[in-house]
């Protein structure tokens, strides 16, 4: 949070003083958070009501001609998870070196030929190369008898890219077919899809109701796809001395109590906390699914992967290898993106890996009665940027370490803002994943109150099931950098 600067520095076209910008800009901010308190669970949520208190309080900072300084320091959007690569302005070691972060979006094809970006020029070379790859991709789909430019009747994607997935998932021990993948617009219209055909699927096995359990704080997006589809929602608190992990012993008496369960919906490495389960906690649920499963009870893990690769490879391999088992692969449908892994949330490249193949065949209706076929040109991208990453391996440990950085970066920051203010009874230390904090409040305190003290626009507990003694800081949408924390 910035200090009062002297009265007798320059004036905006407002004629007003920097002391004056800055009051008014506190009492701009102070009016909007009343505004909004009363209706931060209504709508599509507190993680979007947040953002969208940011935005708007931004604009009116501007109607009312206060300088970007100011806005920059007093107004933090640590709301949204997505990486801003045009924003980057870290550099480890020699500018234009190996950690030169600057570099990323040229790097990952974002950047425009000679767009300058913090004092670095880009220089389209990626940009270009991928559009070049994608005719490639194109003049080899159609040697392979598949136009994308045409109806595909199953909706699911072209075989050669689906085969290409089935190799990634083979990475992580996961030996599937193409017939096991099915393309998605990002992971959430994978889920979206999932959940879709795993309602159609009891429907047809006339199953007069499914249920869903989801462990929480969670990523609240599927509860709402759930419930749509006439799901029942069952919701289970986890605990902080276990890290909000769900443990094998709860999931025994929960599936003891609740019967109707069929779905367990499972982020590896978790949306909001920033904690990944360790292979004993994944072969501890297992064990349970596995008894239940021996007695003709089937509960499919939904395995949300989003955040799978951003953390250190050889924990997340041994993650991974625990769903390598028969009977566990055959119960488990993965979500995959390329969304948070490599920064490309905006070009929504996703796919579903279903352990069955059979499982995948049945649920497949969701993509031919909804999508009809997915768009040509997207698949011709997503094509380009699977042989980007596989030629440039090179570039997954770059973007490890650049969040690595912001966590880093972020929990130094939380700390000092606390010597200051006292606001935290705990900020946790992440498991070197995700691109988020996840901290506890002292008592009195929340995300409301944090804003209007600090400038910094985190995420309440409830926006993830849970309560507000409990936020979430992105390391995304802007950097950290010092004058944050001033």
């Amino acid at each position: 949070m910035s200090q009062s600067t002297s009265s007798t520095d320059s004036s905006t076209p407002a004629g007003l003083s920097m002391d004056e910008q800055l009051a008014l800009l506190r009492r701009l901010r102070s009016d909007i958070l009343i505004a909004y308190r009363p209706h931060i669970q209504e709508g599509a949520g507190p993680i979007r009501v947040m953002a969208r208190i940011v935005a708007e309080l931004e604009q009116a900072c501007r109607e009312h001609a206060i300088s970007d300084e100011l806005i920059r320091a007093e107004v933090v959007n640590r709301t949204i998870g997505d990486i801003d690569l045009r924003q980057v302005v870290e550099c480890e070691g020699e500018p234009g070196g190996p950690w030169d972060y600057r570099m990323l979006a040229d790097e990952l094809g974002i950047a425009l030929p000679g767009e300058q970006l913090h004092g670095y020029t880009a220089t389209g070379e990626t940009y270009l190369w991928l559009r070049e790859q994608m005719q490639t991709c194109e003049r080899h789909l159609l040697s392979q008898g598949f136009d994308p430019r045409v109806y595909d009747i199953y909706g699911i994607g072209n075989p050669v890219l689906r085969g290409w997935l089935a190799g990634e998932m083979g990475r992580w021990g996961i030996e599937v077919t193409h017939r096991n993948i099915h393309l998605s617009l990002g992971a959430m219209d994978g889920i979206d899809n999932v959940l879709r055909g795993l309602a159609h699927l009891a429907r047809t096995q006339k199953k007069e109701s499914i249920a869903i359990l989801f462990p929480e704080p969670g990523f609240g997006v599927p509860e709402w796809q759930a419930l749509s589809y006439g799901y029942h929602i069952y919701r289970y608190s986890t605990a902080a001395e276990n890290h909000f992990k769900l443990t094998g012993e709860q999931l025994d008496q929960i599936l003891t109590e609740r019967q109707d369960i069929s779905v367990l919906y499972l982020t590896i490495t978790n949306n909001p906390t920033a904690f990944a389960y360790t292979p004993e906690e994944l072969n501890d649920l297992h064990a349970v699914l596995r008894r239940y499963r021996e007695h003709g009870r089937k509960v499919f893990i939904l395995a949300d992967l989003a955040y799978i690769g951003t953390g250190k490879p050889e924990e997340d391999q041994a993650r991974m290898a625990t769903f390598t088992q028969p009977d566990v692969l055959k119960h488990t449908i993965f979500v995959s993106s390329f969304s948070k892994t490599y920064t490309l949330t905006g070009e929504r490249l996703g796919w579903v890996t279903c352990g069955d193949p059979d499982i995948a065949a049945g649920i497949s209706v969701s993509w031919s009665n909804g999508l009809a076929a997915l768009p040509g040109e997207w698949q011709l991208r997503f094509m380009a940027y699977y042989r980007l990453f596989q030629e440039r391996p090179l570039l997954a440990e770059k973007l490890r370490r650049f969040y690595r950085l912001r966590r880093t970066q972020l929990l130094a920051q939380l700390r000092s803002i606390d010597e200051q203010f006292h606001l935290f009874d705990q900020i946790y230390i992440d498991d070197d994943a995700t691109v988020y904090n996840w901290s506890k409040l002292k008592e009195g305190v929340d995300a409301f109150a944090l804003f209007e003290k600090t400038g910094i626009a985190g995420v309440p507990g409830t926006g993830f099931g849970y309560d507000d003694a409990y936020i979430r800081f992105s390391i995304g949408v802007i950097p950290i950098i010092p004058k944050e924390i001033l």
